[in-house]
C-alpha cells in the first residue's frame, strides 16, 4: 500500500446499472472504488471500465448474506488499499406473491438480501469508522422502505427493516462522526434489464420518467460531502412522471 493511498469506497450490490454508476461517481472524484457482488465476470467488466477511463476500481466477488464474507471484504480492503471512507449498501432483490401463497423461503430469502445483508455491511463499515470518528455509510432504499404494497409482504417487510436498522446507526454513530443516510428510491431505474422486462411501462413514463443510474449517483456523492452540520438522514428521489 502506498503512503498516501486513495480513499476507498466499497459499493456492494454492483450491477449494470446504479452499483456501476456509483462507482463511476465516486473513481471519478478520485475514490479507489471496491466493487462487491456475487458475479466476478461482470465486477472484472465493470472495473475495468472504469479503469479504462482513468479511474480507480478492482473488483472483489462477495456474498453480501454471508457474515465471513463480509468481514472479509472489508480486512483486505483495509489491509491492502487503505481505509474504507465510504461505504454503499445497495444490494437487494425483489418477490412478488399474493399472501396466502408466499413461500416461507422467499420470505426469509427476501429478508436476508435486502435487511440482514445490509446489517452486515453497516456493522462492518461502522467498526472500521468509528475508531477514525469519520466515514459515511449510505443503505439504498425503495418505496416499500416507507409503505407495503398488495403481493410485497416480503419486500416490503425487508425494506422496511433496512430503513429501521439505518435510522439506528444514524443516531448511535451520528455523535461521533459518522454520517448515515438512506436514500428511498422511487420509481424504476432506466437500464436495459428494466425496459427489457417492462416496456410498457417505459414507454408510458417516456423521456426522463425513469431515474438515470448516473443522476442517483450524483445525489449519493453530493450526500457523502456534505457538511455535518448540515447531514441528511434521508433523502427520496422519483422521476417527475411518477405518482406519490
Amino acid at each position: 500500500m502506498s503512503a498516501n493511498p486513495a480513499p476507498v469506497a466499497a459499493i456492494v450490490g454492483v450491477g449494470e446499472g446504479l452499483g456501476y454508476a456509483l462507482g463511476k461517481r465516486f473513481a471519478a472524484a478520485g475514490y479507489k472504488v471496491a466493487l462487491a457482488a456475487r458475479s466476478a465476470e461482470r465486477l472484472e467488466r465493470l472495473a475495468e471500465a472504469i479503469v479504462e477511463t482513468g479511474g480507480q476500481a478492482l473488483a472483489v466477488p462477495t456474498d453480501a448474506c454471508d457474515e465471513r464474507a463480509v468481514m472479509q471484504l472489508f480486512d483486505a480492503l483495509e489491509n491492502d488499499h487503505g481505509p474504507v471512507e465510504v461505504a454503499v449498501f445497495n444490494a437487494g432483490g425483489i418477490f412478488r406473491s399474493p399472501i396466502a401463497e408466499m413461500p416461507s423461503d422467499m420470505f426469509e430469502a427476501m429478508w436476508r438480501i435486502n435487511c440482514y445483508a445490509g446489517f452486515l455491511v453497516g456493522r462492518e463499515a461502522a467498526r472500521r469508522m468509528a475508531p477514525r470518528a469519520r466515514g459515511t455509510i449510505l443503505f439504498t432504499g425503495a418505496t416499500a422502505s416507507l409503505r407495503g404494497g398488495a403481493q410485497f409482504a416480503a419486500f416490503a417487510a425487508a425494506k422496511n427493516g433496512l430503513r429501521a436498522v439505518a435510522q439506528s446507526m444514524a443516531r448511535e454513530l451520528g455523535p461521533i462522526g459518522i454520517h448515515v443516510a438512506h436514500v428511498v428510491i422511487d420509481g424504476m431505474i432506466d437500464t436495459d434489464a428494466a425496459r427489457q422486462r417492462y416496456p410498457e411501462r417505459a414507454a408510458t413514463l417516456g423521456e426522463d420518467g425513469m431515474l438515470a443510474p448516473d443522476a442517483i449517483a450524483e445525489t449519493y456523492f453530493r450526500i457523502h460531502e456534505q457538511p455535518r452540520s448540515a447531514w441528511t438522514f434521508e433523502t427520496d428521489l422519483r422521476p417527475w412522471a411518477e405518482k406519490f
